[in-house]
């Protein structure tokens, strides 16, 4: 396929820029896929270090009420350090229990049995100032107070940080003394925060200016921390909880979401790069079919065989230039047209629309073609002959048809030529038979002359025995000879048609009605049938109309027929009976035909002879000369009809012939 100056370019630039389109594409859900991830994982350290300050405020408030208790130990039953100490077992996060008076003065104090003294380097006023203010916040809320916390140093070179939680003890309404607690932060994050939080994870206490007081968990790994920031308000005291994420997501793939996206976006480039090939092969593809196409229409403009193609609403969806010329009609004025065609001639619109319902019903139309008429565009008609054939898509279906139009109007031209010369070539035919007809005068005038032979024995025989006989035998005499002068006449005008058949005269022929050719010959075929024992039955209506004939030459076919017929009816015929008849003929869009039949019951006519019945000099009687049957073929294909023969039932002959009604 050869591309126009400038396409290509232009094709390839289109398709560079949807690569680029793609992989910008996937590059931006590749990135917003990993943003998605980062808020989802710092969405979850958040929802973590919220849960780990909850988690806090519980534990916290759970030992206040812890602490309240043991106001309420009676010293006879128990005394207060025995207390304090059961419950520094079970608290891991306190470091020291202490009983004080109004002017916070230490009463009695316990330390945890879980390490050492904590207050053992610096003691305990180191820390005083921390103390006063937590039981300044628990004075005026009449409830628990937390101090600032602060670091103090250890035997092991280390220090904790401490938090003190001052607790009033009310009688009556009254402050009677405190209770002070010494939480370390460290065990705080330990004991308070939830395992499955500090599992992966690390916790910390730190100041509002981001000093790390406590930290407690998993150890830092990897090189991106997700971090969380909850406060912590405490009566008296706010520290920051921090939570630090070390399950932070990898550099390339956050997780199987971004990787399902990378894998699609690998998959899309895949298909671009395969769409890409199948492009190039596409573009071989449309070069050879377009190659083709243009072979096709060069080959179907060379054509001079018109070609038309309907769908199966009758509607034209294609016409070569070989079919436009033929009508006159140009490729536009055709296509898309519905019935009636714009060729069709008026008077045939609504023949050639039935035969249109039966081809679009799905009727097949005959392989050998149909011949009809067009009209030319500029009224002139044509013949044509029409070959159609279903047209199949792909699929297999049928999407209409697809026909042939050969112009045969020249044709028929030249046939009509050759028929006009083969009538000369028949009229010198007829010159060369004159022979023939000699010896068809001869065979025709036996019957007439022997009749007048036998008249005029019959009328000596009258006259030897006038005298004995009565008087009336004068009328029969004259009868007789009135008989012989019409038979003479009848010869005279057998002698007289024969030399207008070899003269080619039709103007000859006139109108008679079928009754009349039969009544003129049936004196003869009685005589004969006489003689040979033979039944004549006549089967003609009196009401049948005229036909146009040569009457001389018609009679003479029937008188023929029906002597041969009655000859082929031997002795062993039981029932002899020779049936004439005359019936009007199927008719057609031309004109209407008269048909004649003369039937025997004799045995019937063998194949053989049947091929040769027709045949001049051929015939199957000892006597016969083989003229008779030819002469009458001849004759009433001279009038245009056409004689044949079939059998009759159950057996014989039945010779009939067709002449055009008058």
């Amino acid at each position: 396929m050869r591309w126009p100056v400038g396409r290509l370019p232009r094709r390839w630039a289109l398709w560079g820029l949807l690569v680029l389109l793609v992989l910008a594409m996937l590059s931006t859900l590749v990135w917003l896929a990993g943003r998605y991830e980062i808020s989802q994982v710092q969405s979850r350290i958040e929802r973590d270090a919220a849960d780990a300050v909850s988690d806090i405020r519980v534990a916290l408030l759970r030992n206040v009420q812890t602490l309240q208790t043991l106001q309420f130990v009676d010293p006879s039953q128990r005394p207060w350090p025995k207390a304090a100490a059961a419950l520094l077992r079970d608290h891991r996060e306190w470091l020291r229990l202490e009983q004080r008076d109004v002017d916070l003065r230490v009463v009695t104090a316990v330390d945890t049995p879980f390490r050492s003294p904590v207050f053992a380097v610096f003691g305990r006023t180191a820390g005083q100032p921390e103390v006063v203010q937590a039981c300044a916040v628990a004075r005026r809320q009449s409830g628990p107070g937390y101090g600032v916390s602060n670091y103090v140093p250890q035997k092991d070179g280390l220090g904790l940080e401490i938090m003190d939680l001052c607790l009033p003890v009310l009688v009556d309404g009254h402050i009677t003394g405190y209770t002070v607690v010494s939480y370390a932060l460290s065990e705080i994050l330990a004991g308070m925060v939830g395992p499955q939080l500090t599992r992966s994870q690390e916790v910390s206490f730190t100041e509002s200016d981001g000093t790390r007081l406590a930290k407690f968990g998993m150890p830092r790994r990897g090189t991106r921390v997700f971090t969380a920031q909850q406060l912590l308000d405490l009566p008296g005291h706010a520290m920051v909880l921090r939570m630090d994420s070390w399950r932070a997501a990898p550099d390339v793939f956050p997780n199987v979401l971004t990787a399902l996206v990378t894998a699609m976006a690998i998959a899309l480039v895949t298909v671009l790069i395969m769409l890409g090939r199948d492009m190039r092969r596409r573009q071989r593809v449309e070069s050879d079919l377009a190659d083709a196409l243009a072979f096709r229409k060069a080959m179907e403009d060379s054509l001079v065989t018109g070609l038309r193609a309907r769908d199966t609403q009758g509607r034209i969806t294609y016409v070569n230039p070989a079919f436009c010329e033929m009508v006159g009609f140009s490729a536009k004025e055709l296509l898309g047209h519905g019935m009636p065609a714009p060729y069709w001639p008026p008077e045939m619109i609504d023949e050639y629309g039935q035969r249109q319902a039966l081809r679009l019903a799905g009727n097949a139309p005959p392989r050998e073609g149909v011949e009809s008429v067009f009209m030319h565009k500029n009224g002139q008609h044509m013949a044509v002959m029409i070959f159609e054939a279903p047209l199949i898509n792909a699929q297999g279906q049928q999407t209409g048809w697809m026909s042939a139009v050969l112009n045969i109007s020249e044709q028929r031209r030249v046939e009509e030529m050759s028929r006009a010369s083969q009538e000369r070539l028949q009229a010198t035919a007829r010159l060369a038979m004159v022979g023939e007809m000699a010896s068809l005068l001869s065979h025709e005038l036996n019957q007439p002359l022997a009749a007048i032979s036998s008249y005029a024995t019959g009328s000596m025989n009258l006259l030897q025995d006038l005298s004995q006989q009565d008087p009336s035998v004068g009328g029969m005499l004259s009868d007789a000879i009135e008989r012989i002068g019409q038979q003479a006449e009848r010869a005279g005008k057998v002698i007289k048609s024969v030399h207008d058949f070899v003269r080619r005269r039709d103007q000859a022929r006139e109108a008679v009605l079928p009754r009349t050719l039969f009544d003129n010959v049936m004196p003869l075929i009685t005589l004969q049938a006489r003689k040979l024992g033979v039944r004549v039955v006549l089967r003609c209506a009196n009401d049948l109309p005229a036909v146009l004939c040569d009457k001389t030459m018609v009679e003479q076919v029937l008188l023929n027929l029906a002597r041969n017929a009655m000859q082929a009816m031997t002795e062993d015929t039981r029932d002899k009976v020779l049936t004439l008849g005359a019936r009007a003929a199927a008719s057609n869009a031309i004109s209407r035909w008269m048909e004649f039949s003369v039937t025997d019951v004799g045995p019937g006519i063998a194949p053989d002879v049947a091929e040769k019945l027709f045949t001049p000099f051929f015939t199957t009687k000892v006597e016969g000369m083989g003229l008779g049957l030819s002469l009458c073929r001849t004759v009433v294909e001279q009038h245009g009809g056409l004689l044949s023969h079939t059998d009759n039932t159950p057996r014989g002959t039945v010779f009939s012939f067709t002449l055009p009604q008058a």
